[in-house]
């Protein structure tokens, strides 16, 4: 609200969205949040806290759901604001790369103490704590060396022509393209990315092929059988996929034992198992994702958020999928966290032979990851290649731009 409690017009609200380089910006105001993307629904919380002209803004990990470029250029805004308005920035974030090339000074904090502080040079380049270096290390590059991948297996999932489309919000007519006629394959044993821009159709893809969300057309094979829509699945076609999404606290419901989280699925999907052989699974799951057994009788908020992410995957795994749906499931972890949850489906990868679809704006990480990258852009699939070669040399401008920011 302007002073005097008056609301500013749409051009005003609009112009907002624009600064933090939403599209759309006059339509986006009529959308409900869950018609946003991750990055999308975050630009939009900076946007309105810069709206009243604060004089400190705290931004706490204010690019975490973002792809690189787009963080960048909120990190660029942040600078333009305290130029042209001396507007002082608190920035709380695990992302060191971001905060080098925008903050002032650096304070490193382990367990509630300062490891150190200095300049952001000092810090970046002559780190001095034993956490700081460890920090700087475990940050995924596009030249930090490649695991060796377990070859992938026979053809397993084959997706052809998804389309999916949303109601346009408000009074406008007609429906908005998330996904335009996409194609994609997955082998067994195989781990294909879909990376992208905020709103570029990432998730909205995977779920469609993967029966989690909607699908307007198209046709899903798994082994050579046509897969059903969504609403007529059996809980045989339901285990072949399980997903692991992107913030490990809010996938967990928070009255529920770890114990009774892991074992949800074997109620619904395998329903024949005892409950003395649903104990025992959970206890093999949790060993599987490298937790003691000890965590079963733990809820979600005594969990740290590594902690409450393999929780996640165990859940995943009990019912013995075939593929994973990583939906940005390191995106909200520090860097050390989000490598060890990395390392761990790796391993995951070379011992179930499991397939994975993993959505994620971070191209450092789908190369550590990933056989092959898929790159989308307005609800498309704009170039798709092995992930070493297609790093090396991106052809699209929307690939290059990935590289480019990812470098």
């Amino acid at each position: 609200m302007q002073a005097g409690g008056v609301r500013p017009d749409a051009r005003a609200l609009a112009m907002m969205l624009e600064a933090v380089g939403l599209d759309r910006s006059e339509e986006r105001l009529a959308q409900f949040p869950h018609r946003l993307s991750g990055g999308q629904r975050q630009r939009v919380m900076i946007a309105a806290a810069i709206a009243h002209g604060p004089k400190l803004l705290v931004a706490d990990e204010p690019t975490t759901a973002l792809d690189a470029s787009l963080r960048h250029g909120i990190m660029d805004l942040f600078d333009q604001l305290r130029a042209e308005r001396g507007l002082a920035v608190l920035l709380v974030s695990h992302d060191l790369a971001t905060v080098r090339g925008h903050a002032d000074r650096v304070v490193v904090m382990q367990a509630g103490e300062v490891m150190e502080a200095g300049t952001a040079t000092q810090i970046m380049e002559m780190p001095g704590a034993e956490y700081t270096k460890a920090l700087i290390a475990a940050a995924p590059r596009l030249n930090s060396p490649r695991p060796v991948l377990p070859a992938p297996g026979a053809p397993l999932l084959s997706a052809r022509g998804i389309t999916v489309s949303f109601p346009r919000p408000g009074w406008r007519k007609g429906k908005m393209v998330a996904v335009d006629g996409v194609d994609l394959d997955v082998a067994a044993g195989e781990a294909v990315a879909l990376v992208g821009e905020s709103g570029s159709g990432k998730s909205t893809l995977g779920r469609a092929i993967t029966r989690l969300g909607p699908c307007d057309a198209g046709d899903v094979t798994w082994a050579g059988q046509v897969l059903p829509p969504r609403s007529t699945m059996t809980t045989a076609h339901r285990r072949l996929i399980q997903p692991v999404f992107q913030d490990p606290v809010a996938s967990l419901d928070p009255r529920w034992r770890v114990e009774d989280i892991i074992a949800e699925p074997l109620l619904h999907l395998m329903p024949g198992v005892g409950a003395a052989e649903r104990r025992d699974r959970v206890a093999a799951a949790l060993g599987e994702v490298e937790l003691p057994a000890d965590f079963i009788t733990r809820s979600p908020r005594q969990l740290s958020g590594g902690q409450a992410q393999r929780v996640a995957i165990a859940r995943a795994l009990v019912a013995e999928p075939k593929m994973l749906l990583l939906d940005e499931a390191t995106s909200a972890l520090d860097v050390l966290v989000a490598a060890q949850i990395v390392a761990l489906f790796q391993k995951l990868q070379r011992d179930r032979g499991l397939s994975i679809l993993a959505i994620t704006h971070d191209l450092p990480l789908a190369r550590l990851l990933c056989h092959r990258i898929a790159v989308l852009e307005e609800g498309r699939i704009v170039e798709m290649g092995e992930a070493e070669a297609l790093i090396a040399a991106p052809r699209h401008p929307a690939t290059q731009r990935l590289v480019n920011a990812g470098a």
